[in-house]
This record gives structure tokens, C-alpha cells and sequence, in this order.
């Protein structure tokens, strides 16, 4: 989904929108605890990988890219993303 097509609700706005029956559900999806053994077998805990926090300089002109490309919202996650895949590119080239 891109930022434009979401749409912010309050509770307010859902619980109003579900009296109206505005909301529809799938009778058919299964709740957490009808999935099965099987389904719960192959499932892996992750822990989030730990963020750390950095002051970072960079030119304008490389932060204005990554906001435009991100449409002014997300141009940080973009950046990380970039890093991350610079990384990962390089651990797999292995040692310089």
C-alpha cells in the first residue's frame, strides 16, 4: 500500500463506521488459535534488530534526493535501507 491509498481512523471513527456496517469481514479468515499445528510448526521468533541512535551529517543534496524519492515521508527508512543493502553487498564480497 502506498502512503496515498491509507486512510487514518480513530477508534471513534471505526466503531462509528462498524454500527453503520460500513466495515466489512471475512467469515472465512481464521483466528489465531484455528491455524493449526501446522501452521505454528514452521513459525520463528524474531527479535527486532537494535536500533541505535546517531547524529548523522549529510549534504543537502543527498537528503533532499531520498525526501523527494520518498515523497516527504519514509526518506529516512529509505537511507537506512540503502546502508543496509551497501552492507550487506559488501559482507557477502567479503574482506577488501
Amino acid at each position: 500500500m502506498t502512503g496515498t491509498s491509507m486512510k487514518r481512523a480513530s477508534l471513534a471513527d471505526l466503531r462509528r463506521m462498524n454500527d453503520a456496517g460500513a466495515l466489512t469481514k471475512d467469515p472465512s479468515a481464521p483466528a489465531g488459535d484455528d491455524l493449526g499445528p501446522d501452521f505454528w510448526a514452521g513459525a520463528v521468533v524474531e527479535q527486532p534488530a537494535r536500533l541505535r541512535s546517531v547524529h548523522l551529517k549529510i549534504d543537502q543534496d543527498v537528503f533532499d534526493f531520498f525526501r523527494d524519492e520518498a515523497g516527504g515521508k519514509g526518506h529516512i527508512t529509505r537511507m537506512q535501507n540503502v546502508l543496509k543493502a551497501y552492507a550487506k553487498a559488501r559482507r557477502a564480497a567479503g574482506p577488501r
